[in-house]
């Protein structure tokens, strides 16, 4: 890409009864993003004249074109990907539209692949209805693995203030203590340092590693993941070159202050690692795939049908997504 061509950034809509069409449009009130990319949204322009009329949103800009080499660059784009006319309901998600946020999601990762598109930004998806054969996954993380490729990838929470991966991401609490491994540790371990290093630009990144149980299993009275599973891993990581440390007591890790240190975070598991970081992050923070060769990144909330079509939903997380995932491209450009 030369220095004067602007980034193409792809968007997929998510379930057209949540909080995804009015996140866009809210974003994309602001026509000075037309300046930084050109945006490119993967829907039906029907749904956003639907909700541009619920919302009352008139300062927009935007068009359906065929496809990507009849792009608008000082307008948002957008692609149909289905034509069939859909009854909206907001907060009432359902089959049909589980049905068209894959559709959204299958084109936009399309050109992600392709290379039409430089970046994806994905709103906010409902796994309940969206679940099918097609879309036997728990989440966009591992259908993106799935279709994009790579031997393993990473949930990275971030924002500015604070970096979180995941161990283990969305499976049912009873089992996260089966998928605790010093091998899968380990992986995170080298996901989060290469990520900090290459799309983050951080030196010699600082990675705390949480403990799984309560006090850190309290020297081995609690539980014995501690000093059997996850010590040895950060050990095994030290000496392979990543600084790290811990385990850390979860509780008092946060309470404290302690992540204040660190540039990064591996939790064992979803609510350890994302109750603080949301708490931490203020409406700021995103949710990144590290370990692709391709760059996505989406807003840090679901689909909250509870307040869809009501005007309320807040887009800063959405638009913090666009602006993370650029800044990642850009210092990726540096080490290709």
């Amino acid at each position: 890409m030369s220095k004067n061509e602007k980034l193409k950034v792809g968007i997929s809509i998510g379930d057209i009864a949540g909080i995804g069409p009015e996140v866009i449009l809210k974003t994309f009130t602001d026509d000075r993003l037309y300046k930084l990319f050109t945006p490119v949204l993967f829907a039906n322009s029907k749904v956003l004249s639907f909700y541009r009329k619920v919302l009352n949103i008139e300062k927009i800009q935007y068009s359906a074109v065929k496809d990507m080499d009849n792009l608008s660059h000082n307008s948002l784009n957008i692609i149909n990907c289905w034509e069939e006319e859909v009854q909206i309901t907001p907060g009432q998600p359902n089959e049909k539209t589980g049905e068209l946020a894959l559709k959204s999601l299958e084109s936009a990762t399309e050109a992600l692949k392709s290379g039409a598109i430089d970046i994806l930004i994905t709103a906010p998806i409902n796994k309940s209805v969206i679940h099918s054969e097609k879309f036997p996954f728990s989440g966009h993380t591992p259908y993106l693995q799935n279709k994009l490729g790579g031997n393993e990838v990473l949930m990275f929470m971030v924002s500015d203030n604070i970096k979180v991966g995941l161990v283990t991401e969305h499976i049912a609490v009873k089992d996260i203590h089966t998928h605790i491994t010093q091998e899968a540790i380990l992986k995170k371990l080298q996901l989060i340092n290469q990520s900090l290093i290459v799309d983050f630009g951080i030196d010699k990144p600082r990675i705390a590693v949480l403990g799984l149980n309560p006090h850190a299993g309290d020297n081995g009275l609690i539980g014995s993941e501690e000093i059997e599973i996850i010590a040895p891993a950060i050990k095994t990581a030290s000496k392979n070159g990543i600084l790290a440390f811990g385990p850390y007591p979860a509780d008092g890790f946060f309470a404290h202050g302690d992540y204040e240190v660190f540039d990064a975070i591996l939790a064992m598991y979803h609510d350890q690692g994302l109750i603080p970081f949301k708490s931490l992050a203020i409406g700021q923070g995103t949710n990144y795939t590290a370990g692709m060769k391709v760059v996505r990144v989406s807003p840090d909330h679901g689909t909250a049908e509870t307040i869809a079509g009501k005007n309320q939903a807040d887009p800063s997380s959405f638009r913090e997504a666009i602006f993370c995932a650029i800044d990642i491209y850009k210092n990726r450009e540096k080490y290709a």
